[in-house]
């Protein structure tokens, strides 16, 4: 079976967003371009890690170019999307491999988000190969969303997508860890229930 490409050159919508309340949420990845819209599932260090490496990525790109790039050092308010994710949300498969990538020639960020996939492999070496092989089989891979930004949908992206990270349940401010709206056992406390 060939593999199934989701590509969106360029978006008309590109956005990070959840479903759920808070320490319930599900993270998506959503790319529309006219009717046409494709959701991808996938872990909340996922969206944060992908939000950063695109952020120091672009930082690289107007370094290296010395400022020429049509890259802004931050995210414009215009094109900022504070949307919902559009309905219905349809998964079409969980993420497991992320790539980025800037073309200089076209000055474009290439986002690409590979289905996660069950590996058998009974050895180190035997997986390590398994892995190398699935990378490179670009015809017979899994499932792929790739999605071509200009430099400022790319910036738009990236604070959007720490923003829908950053929205979720407030920390413990003695531990750290997030606090539930019943609270949460602290281990500051020596395992005492703190209210929220």
């Amino acid at each position: 079976m060939s593999r199934q490409v989701f590509l969106y050159d360029p978006p008309d919508r590109f956005v990070a967003g959840t479903v759920g309340l808070p320490g319930r949420r599900t993270f998506f990845l959503q790319a529309t371009a006219g009717p046409r819209v494709t959701s991808v599932a996938l872990e909340k260090t996922q969206v944060a890690a992908l939000a950063e490496r695109m952020n120091e990525l672009l930082d690289e790109v107007v370094r290296r170019s010395g400022g020429s790039a049509a890259v802004p050092a931050v995210a414009s308010t215009e094109i900022t999307d504070s949307d919902p994710l559009d309905t219905p949300v349809e998964e079409e498969f969980r993420v497991g491999t992320m790539a980025l990538a800037w073309d200089g020639e076209e000055q474009r960020m290439i986002v690409e988000a590979q289905a996660l996939v069950e590996l058998d492999a009974d050895s180190e070496e035997n997986l390590a190969e398994a892995e190398e092989r699935l990378l490179q089989d670009e015809e017979n891979g899994p499932p792929m969303l790739r999605v071509r930004l200009t430099g400022a949908q790319a910036r738009a992206f990236a604070k959007r997508a720490l923003d829908v990270v950053n929205a979720g349940r407030p920390p413990c401010p003695l531990c750290s860890l997030p606090l539930d709206p019943e609270g949460h056992v602290c281990p500051r406390q020596n395992g005492y229930r703190r209210g929220a």
